[in-house]
This record gives C-alpha cells, sequence and structure tokens, in this order.
C-alpha cells in the first residue's frame, strides 16, 4: 500500500467525488492517488490530510523496505 487516502477517506465518509470537491480536484485525480499512480503535491497532500483529519505521516508515510519494493516494481 502506498498511501492510506481510502481507507481514511472511508472512515469519514466521504466518497471520491466529495473529497475531490473538497480539496479542489477532480474524483479521476482522488482514483489515481488512492491507487498509487499519482503523485500529489505537497500542497495536495496537505489538503486531502486537512479534510481527514490526519497527518501527512499517518497518510503518506511508507517506510524504506516499502519504498525499496515500490522501486523494485
Amino acid at each position: 500500500m502506498l498511501n492510506r487516502v481510502k481507507l481514511f477517506r472511508i472512515e469519514k465518509n466521504l466518497s471520491q467525488k466529495k473529497l475531490a470537491e473538497l480539496v479542489g480536484v477532480t474524483r479521476q485525480t482522488i482514483g489515481l492517488i488512492e491507487k498509487g499512480q499519482y503523485n500529489p503535491t505537497l500542497h495536495l497532500c496537505l489538503q486531502i490530510c486537512y479534510q481527514l483529519d490526519k497527518t501527512l505521516d499517518q497518510v503518506f508515510w511508507i517506510d524504506q523496505s516499502e519504498a525499496r519494493k515500490v522501486e523494485k516494481s
């Protein structure tokens, strides 16, 4: 898992569309972020975290072993 956006979005009972509206992007962008197929800017990461009431670490942090797995993919 590259990020926990989907997990925390569901916990807050937000659809992709609603989260997208709150942070000023398209639903498709949120879907790509959740799949790890789009690297959001720091500004967008912060906006997502604010809406989810989470920190950057909680939502986006991956440890070195996870990062190595991603690099090898």
